[in-house]
């Protein structure tokens, strides 16, 4: 079997018991940690199937870091609460047709944009025993600003939201005060550093679609209008609006 095959095929199965274990735990947010191991599930694949390389180990190291803290992070969050309030909706919505769209609309949608973000990484592992160009340079501080944005944003928010003082308020320090959601812009840099190693190796151009795919989603599908979309309509959150930049950090706006 080819190599893309074989990952998508890889990507299959693993997606597949990750729906059997949403099934068992009767949660579907189980999902969310199954997205950050899964890029390191088929990363770590396809440097297996297609022989080592220096830049392919490193992309791959990089990428099982962004991964399991992502999923640490999401499990520690979770863990003894229930079901994440947007799966929550999705159940109660859904009804009798809940898990067949449970399979197909979390667990293989999902998959099918993993597969589509990791691109620059199963590229490398595939073709990237090219020279060390700039481009790796650039990329791995591109993604260094990521992972800082994402990891320190997170774990802002976390020892935010763990002070009974803060119940009800808004998260506007730290990074936070720069951006409103700095966590996800991280999270997007990160996969555009990738991106920029990824173009050391020739013929990488249209792996952008991972970077471009991750940026749509967070922007316009799964990240930030879900978040905003809990929040409108508070006076204390519009204000908030008003005076940060929604991801791009910036600094925050002078009111009138």
């Amino acid at each position: 079997m080819s190599y893309y095959p074989l990952l998508a095929l890889v990507l299959f199965v693993y997606m597949n018991c990750w729906f059997l274990i949403s099934l068992v735990k009767k949660r579907n947010d189980v999902a969310d940690i199954a997205w950050g191991l899964g890029f390191i599930v088929l990363s770590w694949s396809g440097l297996l199937v297609s022989g080592f390389s220096l830049r392919a180990f490193m992309v791959n190291i990089l990428v099982t870091i962004w991964g399991s803290r992502l999923a640490w992070h999401i499990y520690t969050r979770n863990r003894n609460k229930r079901e994440d309030y947007r799966y929550l909706a999705w159940r109660n919505e859904w009804g009798r047709w809940f898990y067949i769209r449970s399979y197909l609309q979390v667990f293989l949608l999902q998959g099918t944009f993993l597969f589509l973000i990791v691109q620059p990484v199963v590229y490398i592992n595939a073709f990237g025993a090219a020279p060390f160009q700039i481009t790796d340079v650039v990329g791995v501080a591109v993604w260094l600003i990521g992972f800082y944005f994402e990891h320190t944003g997170d774990r802002q928010l976390k020892q935010f939201v763990s002070n009974p003082s803060n119940k009800g308020k808004i998260m506007d320090q730290g990074l936070w005060r720069y951006s409103r959601h700095p966590n996800y812009f991280g999270e997007v840099a990160q996969w555009w550093g990738l991106f920029f190693i990824a173009l050391s190796v020739p013929g990488a151009i249209f792996t952008i679609i991972g970077p471009l795919t991750i940026t749509f989603l967070i922007l316009f599908v799964s990240g930030v209008p879900l978040l905003e979309k809990k929040y409108a309509g508070r006076a204390d959150f519009e204000e908030y609006k008003k005076r940060t930049s929604v991801f791009f950090p910036l600094p925050p706006k002078k009111m009138q």
